[in-house]
């Protein structure tokens, strides 16, 4: 099984606002950057599609170490909050719906296709790939 490395982030001007996702894949020598937007979303939306988007990508199951700064991503796979969730007809402990079910259910579906590891990285530190990633969300940020 191919490895790949893949760094994320999502930004967003205003939470709700315009938002941009950024992402670094590396296999081998190999760099690829990708970028996207929405004229009106969350923060936790662009994480959200960063991940997806870039695992999207990859033509067959890979293992995938998934670098990213969202906590939210990170600890839904950690501490497996998607079992519930899905057992519970995608209500939270709450009772009410999960946010953002729509992505959450097509992460789980590359998740699944792939063998992924997350591992969280500090924002805004020192960590490179993290940065750039952080640096193409934002400018993907559309104007208005």
């Amino acid at each position: 099984m191919k490895e790949v490395i893949i760094y994320t982030d999502g930004a967003c001007s205003g939470n709700p606002g315009p938002g941009g996702w950024g992402a670094v894949l590396l296999y081998g020598e190999h760099r690829k950057e990708l970028t996207g937007s929405e004229r009106q979303t969350t923060n936790n939306r662009m994480e959200l599609t960063a991940a997806i988007e870039s695992m999207r990508r990859l033509k067959q199951s890979c293992r995938v170490k998934l670098h990213t700064d969202s906590a939210y991503m990170v600890n839904c796979f950690k501490q497996r909050w998607y079992v519930n969730w899905e057992k519970n007809g995608w209500k939270n402990s709450r009772k009410e719906p999960v946010e953002n079910q729509d992505l959450w259910k097509q992460l789980l579906e590359q998740v699944r296709r792939h063998e992924v590891e997350f591992i969280k990285v500090k924002g805004h530190s020192d960590v490179e790939l993290n940065n750039r990633c952080d640096e193409l969300a934002r400018g993907a940020i559309p104007k208005n």
